[in-house]
């Protein structure tokens, strides 16, 4: 599933096409995704796209009318193409532009969405959303000792809680844990003061980084075959079981946290 770098590398690989273009109309080649597309998107027709944000793992883009909310499930991409370029199996979504060109949503799976966000409102799916992690004066190492207190939750679960940091998914959360010296199975309730400013300095390192990268190999945003410049990070611990860690050379191992597993260096995370 596409993490936050990977949505903020298709929100500003996307930004430059959009911005200042208007909707001259919307396609959609079915009526759901993950749920039922409102009817009101189609409101968004003959509107200006204004900006492009991004909140946890959803992609909003605001005009004068209201504003598209987009989630790109577990296997979607969002793409600018050419007109001529003939839609897929799995092309759900296009909108023509006054430029010329068309946004085009992809989905195999249908987990992603499009809904819609009338102006001067919060759509429900925002509104029980943790601080974002690179927000400096929300996430900070005060806020995640004050929230963990008491917490039995293990602390992989703890931090891909959408409620205590938005956007921070399985393969970071399993990175910054390594880097932290935090095993993913440990209590919340037991992080310390100084575990949790490794913790946040960690979180914020490696996505800070993952952007960066993602941005340098973005490319193909107006190429049917191109991939979104994803960000393929030098991996210390995930997709790694067995494999020696990269640090003390001890084997990474694996642990049964819930629907996938967690891994982490024994040795070098307590």
């Amino acid at each position: 599933m596409p993490e936050l770098p990977e949505v903020e590398t298709t929100r500003a690989g996307l930004a430059p096409h959009l911005i200042g273009a208007r909707i001259e109309k919307i396609i959609l080649r079915r009526a759901n995704l993950r749920w039922p597309i409102p009817d009101a998107i189609h409101s968004l027709a003959g509107q200006r796209i204004d900006a492009i944000t991004r909140r946890a793992k959803y992609l909003l883009m605001h005009t004068e009318q209201g504003s598209a909310l987009w989630h790109l499930g577990m296997s979607g991409s969002l793409r600018v193409l050419a007109p001529e370029v003939a839609p897929r199996l799995h092309d759900h979504v296009d909108w023509q532009l006054d430029s010329g060109k068309n946004l085009r949503f992809y989905d195999p799976r249908r987990f992603g969405c499009l809904m819609f966000q009338a102006p001067g409102t919060q759509h429900p799916l925002l509104a029980e959303l943790g601080p974002e992690p690179l927000a400096l004066e929300d996430f900070t190492p005060d806020y995640l000792y004050a929230r963990s207190r008491s917490r039995a939750q293990v602390v992989k679960a703890f931090l891909m809680d959408q409620a205590t940091v938005v956007g921070v998914g399985n393969i970071y959360v399993a990175e910054s844990l390594f880097h932290a010296h935090v095993r993913p199975q440990r209590k919340a309730g037991s992080l310390t003061r100084i575990e949790c400013a490794r913790l946040v300095a960690a979180i914020q390192a490696i996505l800070r980084h993952a952007i960066q990268r993602g941005g340098t190999t973005l490319r193909d945003f107006i190429n049917p075959d191109g991939a979104p410049g994803y960000f393929e990070q030098e991996l210390f611990v995930y997709g790694r079981a067995g494999l020696p860690c990269k640090i003390c050379a001890a084997p990474i191992k694996a642990a049964d946290l819930g629907p996938r597993q967690s891994l982490y260096c024994a040795k070098c995370q307590r």
